[in-house]
């Protein structure tokens, strides 16, 4: 039997399978009926205190009487982030919800503790997932449930009193090519797309997505200078023309001497695109792309088969070893490190050319004097569509 509490207390009772249960008046409907809440659990203390937190939450203006579930309330918080994040990055953002929807497929918001996140980063490593796909899934999760604070659902976010895993994987240096390999790509590689390519990339530290939406207008006419305005961005399986990675790779990358004549040849390619897929006015798909690079790179045996990306690593490294400072590398390169962008405005023009002359003088192609006149010495190359 029901036993009657002091005002606002509720009643009190013990249900024949030994549950306590205590059900309170928690408002007037609108049609004048009171509605009630049961609270449930196995001693009489932890059903006052589920109670107690419920009324305490109401207070503090928590909603509390709608239930939002974890895979729910995610599927709102992407819907009003996405468009504040790259179309390319959407997809791995939805790779990285769906893991965390299938770790808490029907658990409620609120019941969501600490715990429950560091065992499911504990989950996710014994399953083998990469230390990038648990840094993810933490910082995914962080901003669900920080949303979910930041709107009164929750009391504090889980995520951030969950304890971080201590990764015990070394964490992988990225490759990049010796200056001995640099010397043998510039020397033997092809003359043709791929091989101009590799060495307009080896010279500059250009990404790749950058590269394949270059359009012929984005190279000066002495090849002196390629303008990056544009991206390859992958839209399901798709390349399509989109914004640089971020704001501060919008930037005029100066071209070394030596490698001009690659500038040229490729710019006056007739097309719209400098890698142009078989649709007209289509641009190439990265994968064709990579598919050439590898099989430049194999038939070059004394030279390691890294990816293509690896090009920009070793312009990085190339220059610092060259004498060259990190500012002025990073403002060629475009980094988007708000701390280092302070110091690209105060990187001269005149460093920056002096800069890449000190490539040119370091691996020479035969193309063209690196102390003699700016214009290339070479013939215009043509080169037919790619798939």
């Amino acid at each position: 039997m029901a036993r009657k509490r002091a005002h606002g207390e509720g009643s009190l009772r013990q249900r024949p399978n030994g549950i306590w249960e205590l059900t309170l008046m928690v408002v007037f409907q609108s049609d004048g009926r009171r509605k009630y809440k049961s609270f449930y659990a196995k001693t009489q203390k932890e059903v006052k205190e589920k109670a107690k937190a419920y009324q305490s939450a109401k207070a503090e203006g928590l909603d509390v009487d709608t239930v939002y579930y974890f895979s729910d309330w995610a599927d709102m918080w992407f819907e009003n982030h996405k468009d504040n994040i790259m179309p390319t990055t959407q997809e791995s953002y939805q790779y990285t919800l769906r893991i965390l929807k299938a770790n808490f497929p029907r658990k409620k918001l609120k019941d969501i503790k600490p715990i429950d996140v560091e065992t499911m980063l504990k989950n996710l490593r014994r399953e083998g997932r990469s230390i990038s796909c648990l840094t993810q899934c933490r910082g995914m999760m962080y901003q669900i449930m920080n949303k979910a604070e930041a709107n009164d659902l929750i009391r504090k976010n889980p995520v951030r009193f969950a304890e971080k895993m201590r990764y015990r994987e070394p964490v992988k240096r990225k490759d990049a090519f010796t200056a001995e390999e640099v010397s043998i790509l510039m020397e033997r590689l092809p003359e043709d797309r791929i091989g101009l390519s590799i060495r307009l990339m080896l010279g500059t530290g250009m990404r790749s997505q950058e590269l394949l939406a270059l359009e012929p207008r984005h190279i000066e006419p002495d090849g002196s200078v390629i303008h990056i305005e544009q991206a390859i961005n992958m839209q399901k399986g798709t390349a399509t023309i989109g914004v640089p990675k971020s704001r501060d790779s919008y930037r005029n990358i100066p071209v070394p001497k030596s490698l001009r004549y690659c500038a040229v040849a490729l710019r006056e390619t007739g097309r719209k695109y400098i890698w142009e897929a078989r649709k007209v006015d289509q641009p190439c798909n990265p994968t064709y792309s990579r598919d050439q690079f590898r099989k430049a790179l194999e038939a070059i045996p004394e030279v390691r088969l890294l990816t293509p990306h690896s090009c920009r690593h070793t312009y990085v490294i190339q220059m610092q070893a060259l004498g060259v400072d990190l500012s002025t590398i990073q403002s060629i390169v475009g980094h988007a490190d708000v701390s280092m962008t302070q110091h690209y405005l105060h990187v001269q023009e005149s460093i920056r050319m002096d800069a890449v002359d000190r490539f040119s003088k370091a691996f020479p192609t035969g193309h063209s004097d690196p102390d003699g006149p700016d214009e290339p010495s070479c013939k215009v190359l043509k080169f037919p569509n790619v798939g």
